[in-house]
Parts: C-alpha cells; sequence; structure tokens
C-alpha cells in the first residue's frame, strides 16, 4: 500500500508554470505506476500525465501534450508535474494517483487507479 501527498498548487497567471510534487509513502514506491489526475467542478475526473516504474515511459492527454511534464525520483519517493504556458481551462483540483506496476505499465484512465492523494488546487487566471 502507499500514502500520497500531493503539493505546489496555486493561483497563476495565463502563460506561467507551476510545479506539483507528490510524496509517497512505503518501501516499494518504485513498483508503482504513478499518474496525475484533474477534476474542475464542471467536469468529471479526467486523465493529464502518467510514468512508468522506471520513469521510463511518460503518456498524456491531448490536452496537455508538449506544455505538462510528469517525472519521478524512485529514490526520494516522488513524482511531479511541471506545468508550462497555463492556461484557463487548466483550472482544477489536481491528484497524485498510483497503481501496483505489476497490474499496468501506465495506466492512462482513471479507474485504473488504485491509490489516491487528496488533491492541490491549482488555479489559472486569464
Amino acid at each position: 500500500q502507499v500514502q500520497l501527498v500531493e503539493s505546489g498548487g496555486g493561483l497563476v497567471q495565463a502563460g506561467g508554470s507551476l510545479r506539483l510534487s507528490c510524496a509517497a509513502s512505503g518501501r516499494t514506491f518504485s513498483s508503482y505506476a504513478m499518474g496525475w489526475i484533474r477534476q474542475s467542478p464542471w467536469k468529471e475526473r479526467e486523465f493529464v500525465a502518467a510514468i512508468n516504474w522506471s520513469g521510463g515511459i511518460t503518456s498524456y492527454a491531448d490536452s496537455v501534450k508538449g506544455r505538462f511534464t510528469i517525472s519521478r525520483d524512485n529514490a526520494k519517493n516522488m513524482v511531479y508535474l511541471q506545468m508550462n504556458s497555463l492556461k484557463p481551462e487548466d483550472t482544477a483540483v489536481y491528484y497524485c494517483a498510483a497503481v501496483p506496476g505489476g497490474v499496468v505499465v501506465v495506466a492512462t484512465t482513471v479507474s485504473e487507479y488504485d491509490y489516491w492523494g487528496l488533491g492541490t488546487q491549482v488555479t489559472v487566471s486569464s
């Protein structure tokens, strides 16, 4: 089992950048595939980005491709989401999520994830 805590959210102007962090507890963190999911008040939770256990495979939603970068540091039990060229439509609560790497290589749908953090709010003003 793994516990997840997100940080780094905040208020930023359109065109700006933020870096989200996710701290994971548990000795087997490196065995989990990780992802970022977001939810805005007017939408269901949607997939943003995913990364496999080693960091060698990543996947992105079309809406963030080229602007967001997911990465991980297994030595520090951390996952990151670098968000550049932010748009007002990126406003949402961002969740860090995990699924055992033996189940999937990279999880690109919300329903695949087993463990979730509480989320961090990102607000992009126009």
